[in-house]
């Protein structure tokens, strides 16, 4: 049989005109990826495809362009389906590979069922990862409609939403409630003990094959899958102030190695701690120091099994928690501490790293003045030079040898002698009226060390 044919065959189709007894008139088949449709790029998977009807072969075919199909005989499991399983493989981002699967009897001219639902495989990439959260929380109880959503900053076209150990892979059509944003809502019904497991979701663009890297993982848990209660106890009480240290204590009678502490009101995902058997009861501290405003409200416990820790216990009874300003008035505004008490409140090192801020700058203030001041010294040493320089000696004017073979820079102060005042006289006077003669003028230069 050709490929066409085959392909026209799982649609529900003939070449001739269409009766009853033609294609199409059984139920279609389930066709799943084992054990993921998340397959790394070069990797393989399997296409179980499977039915309840005692179809002799399946028929797998790939959506494209060429329409390629395999023809696989049925095997009987041991709880009476029939099935086929298909390697594929390797699997790349290049392609789009949607593929389907139907039934066929062998001896019945033209009769098979009808197409299965598509299953595509994703092969993460590496753009953007999007947002995965539950508007009502991780903890969900049985009966409560499940919804979980899927957004991001990237304009993608499509999203993807896969479950850990799932064999399917639901998609949606973005929504674009805002330019350059897109989302995508799943609404998985109303929750029973399937729901419980570890989800993720992808973006993609509508003519691509490729997807973006996977989302955060996102925790389902169901609660009151067990039938113990905890108790949930806070030390050193309901009511703490800010920065105090508060020690919140699960505890169960019935052997649970793992306790969970979720707080009403938010998305972020409940804490887990392993249990110590103490007391007669398995329990767990969850230490929250120091405590803050956010610490305040509503929480409950719950116990699970680390086999299965989806499944959970009842919830304890709600704990209130109140939180205190420094005037143990939980309602009284923040204030702003004065300067006295916000130091005294420092921790150690900051008191270091403003004992070091206060000494540089001393240090600083320090060698400014110093510079400043030996900038004007070196002014006055400046003049001091230039007016020696402009000193020049007049004609027969003996310099001391001392002054003369000194090389050293010194202050040197000048002295003119007057030979007439020291009885050295060159020439006798010739008259009492006549002016004594112009006299050679001696300087010594006299250092000063």
């Amino acid at each position: 049989m050709s490929p066409k044919l085959t392909f026209l065959l799982c649609l529900g189709l003939s070449v001739g005109l269409r009766t009853s007894g033609q294609a199409g008139i059984y139920r279609k088949p389930s066709l799943s990826a084992l054990p993921s449709p998340v397959v790394t790029s070069g990797g393989f998977v399997t296409l179980q495809c499977i039915s309840w009807q005692g179809f002799d072969r399946f028929i797998l075919t790939k959506e494209g362009e060429h329409r390629p199909s395999w023809t696989l005989d049925s095997q009987r499991r041991h709880n009476g389906q029939f099935q086929a399983l298909f390697p594929v493989g390797p699997v790349t981002p290049s392609y789009r590979w949607t593929f389907r699967c139907c039934g066929c009897y062998r001896y019945i001219h033209q009769q098979c069922s009808e197409p299965s639902d598509p299953v595509e495989l994703l092969v993460p990439g590496v753009s953007g990862k999007p947002s995965l959260l539950s508007q009502q929380g991780s903890i969900m109880t049985f009966g409560r409609n499940l919804t979980l959503q899927c957004l991001s900053d990237v304009g993608y076209d499509r999203f993807a939403l896969s479950k850990e150990g799932g064999h399917n892979l639901p998609q949606r059509l973005s929504e674009r409630p805002q330019t350059g944003r897109s989302q995508a809502d799943f609404l998985l019904g109303r929750v029973s003990l399937s729901h419980g497991g570890r989800y993720r979701c992808y973006g993609g663009h509508k003519f691509s094959s490729k997807w973006s890297t996977p989302s955060d993982p996102l925790d389902i848990l169901v609660a009151g899958v067990l039938p113990d209660t905890p108790s949930l106890s806070v030390q050193p009480g309901p009511t703490v102030a800010v920065g105090e240290n508060m020690t919140l204590l699960c505890q169960t009678r019935s052997q649970r190695d793992i306790l969970f502490l979720s707080k009403e009101g938010t998305m972020v995902s409940p804490l887990r701690l392993r249990s110590k058997y103490q007391a007669q009861q398995y329990q767990a501290q969850f230490s929250m120091s120091p405590v803050t405003s956010a610490h305040g409200g509503t929480y409950r416990c719950y116990s699970s099994f680390s086999t299965s820790p989806y499944e959970l216990s009842h919830p304890s009874d709600a704990l209130e928690l109140v939180v205190s300003g420094p005037s143990g008035d939980p309602t009284s505004p923040p204030t702003w501490p004065n300067l006295t008490s916000g130091v005294q409140g420092l921790k150690p090192y900051q008191n270091v790293l403003i004992g070091i801020s206060v000494a540089f700058v001393l240090l600083l203030f320090l060698f400014v003045l110093l510079l400043i001041r030996h900038r004007q010294q070196g002014k006055c040493r400046t003049s001091a030079d230039a007016t020696v320089k402009n000193t020049q000696p007049e004609e027969g004017v003996e310099l001391h040898p001392q002054a003369a073979a000194s090389d050293a820079p010194q202050d040197v102060i000048y002295a003119q002698l007057n030979h007439l005042t020291l009885g050295r006289k060159t020439t006798p006077p010739s008259s009492q009226s006549e002016e004594p003669p112009a006299e050679p003028s001696v300087y010594s230069a006299l250092a000063i060390h």
